[in-house]
């Protein structure tokens, strides 16, 4: 009879570090019988998976094979659900699958006695031959709802074998505190384009000394993809969100990471649309948006401030793959939910990825302009914050598409007077653009204000169409992010900051309603 493989298969080996790889080994040797060969692996024995893109949230039946001990969770990330004062989604990933995994919560680290059960998405990425090999990613959730307001909760996520409150695991404990009542003030951070690497890693370390309550992650978020263009043609390495999981984890195991959808998050081998890997990867809240039609489009609520996520692939005339996927219906959602929040909170903040005001290099998108800014200037959203270009660049109050108040660094403005000041924050991480030639930078203590620039915006012909513009008031060429604090009570506002990789600010002004 011949003698069973016992190597770990390349896909997994990649994912596991050194001590997880000599207890995956030890304990093969020891059940062979239960174990599944590399060959089986390689076939997608391990998820029962076709040849085609694909995700599934019950384990398959040699799913029990996988020898729990030696397989240690990684990648933890938090969102919230429908309402943050009650409702949290823990996410996390294995490099193997696991039985019966869930979550072991309580209100002290050593008293975690609250268990909820987990399920896994498997995602497998097919093989291309000559330039992947085939690979099993899977992605862990669980739904925790009734939780107390403003309450500090400790989490540790396990599985069969690996129980996160046993004495050589609880170094993996995190905590998270859930929404207050009513906050007096709290602090939200946000960045777009953030990629794998020194400097997306450093904006991680620089915001969790922000201490926020949650983080706007404004698409474009590991560029497994680095193509872009939505199709299946695009360059992809799936082991690539392995790399971004870890690095994130740091922060985002404490930190609610709202995530909306990109241009490179969309992946053709998962489904039509591309969306089957963040639906594997990641949780977000479910409150009136089909998501299995767009998981990067919800809202939700924390204090005084009404948050809607939206996914621009939809409206994008510049890269058109998915244009028009929803039939028109986010865009009437849109209306609907801006009507709702701006009933119901001081503040209306939207972000997505793809800039309705920019003059670095991919410029502004006229199907953004065209379908989403005049519901923005009906309802008079507050703060409206991008990505897609990898600089920091912010407009003066904007109304019509023209200057409707100058807001120059340390300015407040009112958005039900004024016009909307729209923010691309898209320096955190990925590689940087530039602006337009012979435009120069313009940032708090390096002030060099334009009378006009000239840039582009793209037409739904997808030509670049010029245009000259007196709206770009601040201009950074660096990594960065954006870190806002609200303020409720009598007088309520939002202190808007923009801070550099150094810590430095390079950007402060203020809205306020009515004031």
């Amino acid at each position: 009879m011949e003698t069973p493989d016992v190597g770990i298969p390349p896909q997994l080996a990649r994912r596991m570090g050194m001590a997880e790889q000599y207890e995956y080994l030890h304990t093969r040797l020891v059940r062979r019988r239960t174990l599944v060969t590399a060959g089986a692996v390689a076939g997608g024995l391990l998820t029962g998976c076709s040849g085609s893109g694909s995700t599934r949230t019950t384990p398959s039946p040699t799913a029990s094979r996988a020898p729990g001990a030696a397989v240690a969770p990684f990648g933890r990330h938090l969102a919230f659900g429908a309402d943050p004062k009650t409702q949290m989604r823990i996410s996390w990933q294995v490099p193997a699958a696991v039985r019966k995994p869930y979550v072991r919560i309580g209100v002290r680290p050593d008293d975690l006695g609250r268990r909820i059960e987990a399920e896994v998405r498997d995602l497998h990425t097919p093989q291309v031959q000559g330039v992947r090999a085939a690979v099993e990613q899977y992605y862990v959730h669980a739904a925790l709802d009734a939780l107390l307001p403003g309450t500090t909760y400790y989490y540790g996520v396990g599985h069969d074998g690996f129980d996160p409150a046993s004495p050589e695991h609880r170094s993996t404990i995190g905590s998270f505190r859930t929404a207050p009542a009513n906050p007096r003030s709290f602090v939200f951070t946000a960045f777009g384009d953030q990629g794998v690497g020194e400097a997306a890693a450093l904006n991680d370390k620089l915001l969790l000394r922000q201490k926020p309550a949650f983080h706007l992650h404004a698409g474009d978020i590991c560029y497994a993809n680095p193509t872009g263009r939505g199709r299946d043609s695009d360059a992809y390495d799936p082991t690539h969100w392995d790399l971004f999981m870890r690095q994130t984890e740091p922060v985002a195991k404490s930190v609610p990471w709202m995530v909306t959808t990109g241009n490179h998050d969309m992946e053709a081998w998962y489904s039509p649309d591309g969306y089957g890997g963040q639906l594997a990867r990641f949780s977000l809240p479910d409150n009136g948006f089909d998501p299995r039609r767009a998981p990067g489009v919800y809202a939700f609520t924390y204090g005084n401030v009404g948050v809607v996520a939206l996914d621009a692939n939809d409206v994008s005339y510049e890269i058109p793959a998915n244009l028009g996927h929803t039939d028109g219906r986010q865009t009437e959602w849109l209306d609907r939910k801006l009507g709702e929040l701006r009933k119901a909170v001081d503040f209306v903040v939207v972000f997505f990825h793809h800039c309705a005001y920019s003059t670095s290099s991919h410029a502004s998108d006229g199907g953004v302009r065209a379908e989403w800014v005049p519901l923005f200037t009906r309802h008079e959203v507050d703060l409206v914050i991008n990505g897609h270009n990898h600089v920091y660049e912010r407009t003066d109050a904007v109304r019509d598409g023209r200057v409707g108040k100058p807001v120059p660094i340390g300015a407040s403005t009112d958005p039900g007077r004024d016009g909307i000041v729209y923010v691309t924050a898209g320096g955190g991480g990925k590689d940087l653009y530039g602006f337009p030639a012979g435009v120069k930078e313009s940032y708090e203590g390096q002030v060099a204000d334009e009378d006009s620039v000239t840039t582009f915006q793209w037409t739904r012909s997808r030509l670049a169409k010029a245009e000259t513009v007196e709206w770009s008031r601040v201009r950074y060429r660096g990594f960065s992010f954006l870190s806002v604090e609200a303020e409720a009570g009598t007088a309520p506002r939002l202190k808007v900051s923009a801070l550099a990789s150094s810590g430095e600010r390079i950007d402060y002004f203020e809205v306020r309603r009515g004031g």
